[in-house]
């Protein structure tokens, strides 16, 4: 059975706050508020924000978006020494690392668990979480080489496709959504669109529980709310690697 949308289903979308620059005031650091640094269109920030969404918290937990591309000094110095996002002010600590945030976002907050109790499913999730990293090395890496489609990008699309028939409960990596699916998603939501319009490479072709992944996952809500204009990402991508 496929996951549920999340709290926020059927929901008004959320009006998202402007992307702060260089010229930007900071917003009022430790007084309290919880704040998720973001900035949306990074596969890595947005895992933070797909966990915020699904767990109803968008209440709770205040979003500031940070432009990168001018990115307003006070971030680094004020808010999160490593100046990267995403980050996440709770409890008067800041705290960054997407696949740690996920998880601590998850456990310290009210709203579904995105984490299951069955203990296999428990160990499956926290090696699928801590490949995630690798997984985005391996499809990334030939793209910023300019390279063409490695031996590593088709082993590594073959082992998730291997890890999508693991339990046969649903068409996630654990049945049901989780954590493990937001790791992979927001990188898989950018590789689909590089491969295909830069090395004429479908990743789903011959991997029929890939493709069911991402058509269940474009139900999810909480995750289709994050997501930007394909061709916008594509110019973004192409820009990164000058490609004209």
């Amino acid at each position: 059975m496929a996951a549920a949308a999340g709290p926020s289903a059927g929901s008004v979308a959320e009006t998202l706050p402007p992307a702060l620059g260089s010229t930007s005031q900071p917003p009022p650091v430790f007084d309290g508020t919880t704040r998720l640094y973001i900035c949306y269109f990074c596969p890595f920030a947005q895992r933070a924000w797909v966990t915020r969404n699904f767990k109803g918290l968008q209440d709770k937990m205040e979003l500031v978006a940070i432009d990168l591309q001018d990115k307003p000094a006070w971030y680094k110095e004020k808010v999160y020494p490593q100046g990267t996002v995403p980050s996440l002010e709770h409890d008067n600590e800041v705290r960054g690392e997407s696949l740690d945030l996920i998880k601590y976002i998850d456990s310290n907050f009210d709203g579904p668990t995105l984490l299951p109790e069955d203990a296999a499913k428990r160990q499956f999730a926290d090696e699928l979480i801590a490949h995630a990293n690798a997984f985005t090395k391996a499809l990334y890496s030939p793209l910023m080489a300019h390279a063409a489609v490695s031996d590593e990008v088709v082993a590594a699309l073959d082992k998730l496709e291997a890890e999508l028939s693991k339990f046969n409960d649903g068409p996630f990596f654990l049945g049901q959504f989780s954590l493990a699916d937001i790791a992979y998603v927001t990188i898989l939501e950018r590789v689909q669109i590089y491969y295909s319009h830069l090395r004429n490479y479908d990743i789903t072709k011959g991997r029929p529980n890939l493709e069911k992944f991402i058509e269940e996952m474009n139900k999810i809500e909480a995750y289709t709310q994050t997501k930007k204009d394909p061709l916008f990402l594509l110019d973004l991508a192409k820009n990164h690697l000058k490609i004209a």
